[in-house]
């Protein structure tokens, strides 16, 4: 059967009537109709192929709440990857993170939904980028961000993520590191640490467009507004947030604001689908959203998940040569991890 020709009939209503309670925050009970009959086909092909979802923190809630079967930021993507025994792993974000997938998982089958979904601060560095560094800073350790390609990995000594991005580079006990490609996020590591940055200006174009002035908007309507904010985006945005960190360090903050506070008001300088899928979670929260959306999380839709399970498209895969020497960057980003 077509995906154009699913219907939505009783049964599919009765399999996924209780599902649609976890997004009836943010998805009208109208709309439904639309999304059931994909979700339950997509659950059944999951479990005929021993399939799982692994979905980032800015897809849409569709996917993010119905069939997504881990969901988080990038470091919580790589761990729960290298654990899982399913044979099959769809990733519903960006090819750079399906790369990862299959880094850590080199038996199984990894799919992205579209090809397309890229990232420009991927796309800012290349290995030829990374062999040049290397050159010009001989002997410099070479610390990447997990936003990367596997062939930029691959002429690193170890990845990061936002969250432990400042932990690994002082971990390394080196007087200077280059930091690969975020010049923000590599700004603010400079900023919390006496180690000697040695930047790249990659840039996020979703977090490189929110600035300090929007922040100064919003706060004349609310000077008790909080203020949470990814270390992607530009220092004068950092400089007056309440709190800068990881998109899963955002979800613990809110969650504690949560608890302190009655109704508390919550800017998230973030992608757009943050907000939504972390308001399910904590009801109470009334975010503000100036809203910048990525056009590559957002390529990824519930009929190319199901086509991606039907078919066993679009497959990722990647030298051997390459993965070999990408996988141990991760794997060293992982076992730092694991100390904590």
């Amino acid at each position: 059967m077509s995906v154009i020709d699913l219907p939505y009939d009783r049964s599919v209503a009765e399999e996924t009537d209780p599902i649609f309670e976890r997004v009836a925050h943010v998805i009208p009970r109208v709309e439904w109709p639309l999304h059931a009959p994909f979700v339950a086909a997509i659950n059944r092909l999951k479990r005929e192929r021993n399939a799982v979802i692994l979905a980032r923190n800015y897809q849409v809630p569709e996917i993010f709440y119905t069939v997504a079967d881990i969901v988080g930021d990038s470091l919580a993507l790589a761990m729960n990857a290298a654990r899982t025994d399913a044979d099959v792993i769809v990733l519903c974000g960006v090819h750079f993170m399906a790369e990862t997938a299959k880094l850590v998982n080199p038996g199984k089958t990894v799919l992205v939904p579209d090809l397309k979904a890229g990232c420009s601060l991927a796309d800012s560095i290349t290995g030829a980028d990374v062999r040049l560094l290397r050159e010009k800073y001989p002997g410099v350790p070479v610390v990447t961000y997990v936003n990367t390609s596997a062939e930029v990995k691959a002429e690193s000594d170890v990845c990061v993520t936002s969250g432990n991005a400042l932990q690994i580079v002082e971990a390394l006990g080196e007087p200077r590191v280059i930091f690969l490609p975020d010049e923000y996020l590599a700004k603010y590591v400079a900023s919390q640490t006496g180690i000697e940055i040695i930047a790249w200006k990659g840039h996020c174009e979703v977090h490189e467009r929110f600035t300090g002035e929007d922040i100064a908007r919003f706060r004349e309507d609310d000077p008790s507004l909080i203020v949470l904010a990814h270390p992607e985006c530009p220092p004068d945005v950092l400089a007056q947030a309440d709190y800068v960190g990881s998109t899963q360090g955002m979800t613990e903050y809110v969650g504690a604001e949560s608890a302190r506070s009655e109704r508390p008001r919550i800017l998230l300088m973030t992608e757009c689908s943050m907000a939504d899928n972390v308001s399910g979670r904590y009801p109470n929260v009334e975010f503000v959203r100036p809203c910048n959306l990525c056009p590559h999380m957002k390529r990824n839709t519930l009929p190319k998940v199901l086509h991606s399970l039907e078919a066993m498209e679009h497959e990722v895969t990647i030298p051997t040569a390459v993965a070999e020497r990408a996988r141990r960057s991760v794997d060293r980003m992982l076992e730092f991890s694991r100390r904590d």
